[in-house]
């Protein structure tokens, strides 16, 4: 990372990237096809960049934006049903301003929390490549490198999980750690480096199975704020 780059500088790149094809494909063709509760608006249909507070302790990453969610209306965890669930669950834990994520300007404001993606473009079939994924992957590091008062990294799902091990051991240096995901997990990153935490994602097919509830996200929320506390091992203040 160049030593003059910021958050505006990586979020200008995010949005002009053009670099995956079939990512590039899918995110405006959705635009220009749109869905039915939606056709009177105006598609974002581009690269989604992170979004939240520039000293937060707590990095929030997900898989990529959603079809007719982050991709409509620009910002991650937007307009669809994860961002419900996520947002809520932020908001009761003191992270957002409130419960609610509707579309860019609705008032949502994050406190010592920033939300990001492995992958900034939505995919066919919500599956990213291996390949886009690497493509994707210096945002995210470099996001990581400018959010120097992170103490906790929280992958939602296996995807985000691997995705952020990799930007992790490139932006804090040594070697990546080597641990399984799960719900619940925590993984040391070194020592002076962030916590990485996991959990399921926020998916209608995980939390309408009742394998993600909003008491088990609540839970692991309340076991980050504590591992905040003085004298529990992360990246200090």
């Amino acid at each position: 990372m160049a030593a003059a780059d910021t958050f505006i500088r990586v979020r200008d790149e995010i949005i002009a990237c053009r670099r995956c094809p079939r990512l590039v494909a899918c995110r405006e063709r959705v635009a220009r096809e749109k869905k039915r509760a939606y056709r009177d608006e105006v598609y974002w249909g581009r690269p989604v960049p992170g979004f939240g507070d520039p000293s937060a302790r707590l990095v929030v990453i997900g898989l990529a934006p959603a079809a007719h969610g982050a991709n409509r209306t620009g910002r991650m965890f937007t307009g669809d049903r994860s961002a419900a669930f996520l947002v809520q669950g932020l908001y009761a834990a003191g992270y957002a301003n409130q419960p609610t994520s509707l579309r860019r300007g609705d008032g949502l404001h994050y406190t010592d929390a920033y939300i990001s993606a492995a992958v900034r473009c939505v995919p066919p079939d919500n599956r990213p490549t291996p390949e886009e994924r690497a493509a994707c992957l210096p945002f995210l590091e470099r996001e990581l490198a400018l959010l120097s008062r992170a103490r906790a990294l929280l992958a939602l799902g296996g995807f985000a999980w691997d995705a952020t091990l990799e930007a992790a051991a490139r932006c804090y240096g040594g070697e990546r750690a080597r641990s399984a995901f799960a719900h619940g997990a925590c993984v040391p990153l070194g020592p002076g480096r962030p916590l990485l935490w996991g959990s399921y994602h926020p998916s209608p097919q995980n939390t309408n199975t009742g394998r993600l509830t909003a008491a088990m996200f609540a839970d692991l929320l309340r076991r980050i704020r504590d591992s905040h506390a003085p004298g529990v091992p992360g990246r200090q203040r």
